[in-house]
């Protein structure tokens, strides 16, 4: 079975890099599905869950925004922040999102609103993806 490299890379390094499958990404107009020999592209990318099926596993991994560019044979995302579904600090996430609505219930002069609504996006992805992985089943 025909394969594509994937590397995802933040400013503090690759966070991750291996051939996979199918990538799946959350694109600006909705999910991208990228298989290999898929045509080239190139677009931004919105906070969200990246969904990498490697040898019938799927691998989750959290991006805050970016860009994607799909080659045939490659696919390379330069994302702000990205993390695996399993490094989530729930906890840390779950507070993200009470500041975050804190703000947006009752703002105070000089709240940077955009900013606000992008943490709690940010927050509920993250929040998303660490409780799938608590109920994907253990084998």
């Amino acid at each position: 079975m025909a394969t594509l490299r994937l590397d995802i890379v933040t400013a503090e390094g690759t966070a991750f890099s291996e051939d996979v499958d199918v990538v799946v990404a959350p694109g600006t107009n909705g999910e991208l599905g990228i298989l290999p020999h898929h045509a080239s592209l190139m677009t931004m990318l919105q906070p969200g869950e990246i969904m990498v099926r490697k040898d019938g596993e799927e691998i989750y991994l959290v991006v805050s925004g970016g860009f994607l560019e799909v080659r045939p044979d490659r696919v390379i995302v330069l994302a702000d922040t990205a993390e695996r579904a399993e490094e989530i600090d729930l906890a840390r996430a779950e507070a993200a999102r009470r500041r975050a609505e804190e703000r947006l219930k009752h703002p105070i002069a000089g709240t940077d609103i955009p900013r606000a609504e992008a943490a709690l996006r940010r927050s509920l992805v993250r929040l998303k993806a660490a409780e799938r992985l608590r109920k994907k089943p253990r084998i």
